[in-house]
């Protein structure tokens, strides 16, 4: 199980690789990464968080638009505080979000991150963390919620949540 998570890690980085900016989220040409098809950004996270699932032996999950509103408000929101950190500018927590959005199942976690990479660039770097992979990759996670704010500079605040 390790080495098939081995080796789509690094299929991940060597496509990462080939298409990412530098960490001053400027391209070798110059140009800033910009999320475009956000449609297949989505798509793209859930096949991987999947694949990632599936080497680690637990269940998929699928997409979710009440978690995935609570994700991109939160982004925006860390955007206007300009840090990256679980509770909104109101206050409010991950629960206080989700319940929001009108989500009544359990909340498993969210993973946040502020940077200049693209989406499989974070979910490497979430990855390798083990807070934020035990999030990921918890077996009682069936539903994801995925989105993100790219302020005009590029900086792209990113945030993933897990419920049941």
């Amino acid at each position: 199980m390790t080495r098939v998570f081995l080796i789509l890690v690094a299929g991940l980085m060597s496509f990462v690789a080939a298409c990412a900016p530098a960490p001053d989220g400027n391209t070798s040409a110059g140009q800033v990464y910009r999320i475009r098809n956000a449609d297949k950004v989505q798509l793209r996270m859930l096949d991987s968080v999947n694949a990632l699932r599936q080497a680690a032996g637990t269940q998929q999950v699928q997409l979710n638009a009440q978690l995935t509103a609570a994700a991109a408000t939160h982004s925006r929101d860390m955007s206007v505080q300009n840090r990256p950190w679980h509770f909104g500018s109101d206050g409010s927590s991950p629960l206080d979000r989700v319940a929001r959005a009108g989500f009544v199942g359990d909340v498993i976690g969210e993973t946040i991150s502020e940077t200049y990479e693209s989406e499989l660039q974070t979910l490497t770097a979430w990855m390798e963390d083990p807070s934020t992979r035990a999030v990921i990759l918890d077996p009682k996670a069936a539903n994801m919620g995925f989105s993100w704010f790219q302020e005009p500079n590029g900086k792209i605040w990113w945030t993933l949540i897990m419920g049941s």
